[in-house]
């Protein structure tokens, strides 16, 4: 999902996009962005622990130093998905980020301990509207609409 929004927003041009792993973005990175498009896995309800880590050791780095910067959000869920989108709302909202779209939410239905723990596969029609994200929010920033 999130490969597929990054590589909507590198279709603009004007546009550099960089993917990263929660585990490996710093403070800096954010710094650095003019816009976010936050990726995660729902686990129990609740985004992921690498993006929460991201989170807690970005949040203060960043606070009053990005106000009003885009952001947008994927969530892979096996349920509704709902609880991490609500956790990334928060935090953007604390670092008074501007929302640019709904979070977009995969559902895999995954349900049982063995679907929970095997590889998914997003279909290309959930993959199209991640790559439109990704697309139409690097549109945004390029053309100054946020």
């Amino acid at each position: 999902m999130a490969e597929a929004a990054a590589a909507g927003a590198a279709a603009e041009d004007g546009c550099t996009v960089r993917l990263l792993h929660a585990a490996d973005a710093t403070p800096a990175d954010v710094l650095a962005a003019d816009g976010y498009l936050f990726a995660t896995p729902e686990n129990l309800a609740a985004m992921s622990g690498l993006l929460k880590d991201f989170f807690d050791r970005s949040y203060y780095a960043a606070l009053e130093r990005i106000e009003g910067r885009p952001y947008a959000s994927l969530v892979c869920a096996g349920s509704d998905g709902a609880g991490a989108a609500r956790q990334i709302a928060r935090i953007c909202t604390g670092w008074r980020l501007k929302s640019v779209a709904e979070p977009l939410i995969v559902c895999t239905h995954a349900q049982t301990p063995e679907a929970i723990a095997a590889p998914k596969t997003i279909g290309a029609p959930d993959l199209e509207r991640c790559r439109a994200l990704g697309e139409a929010l690097a549109a945004g920033l390029v053309l100054g609409i946020y």
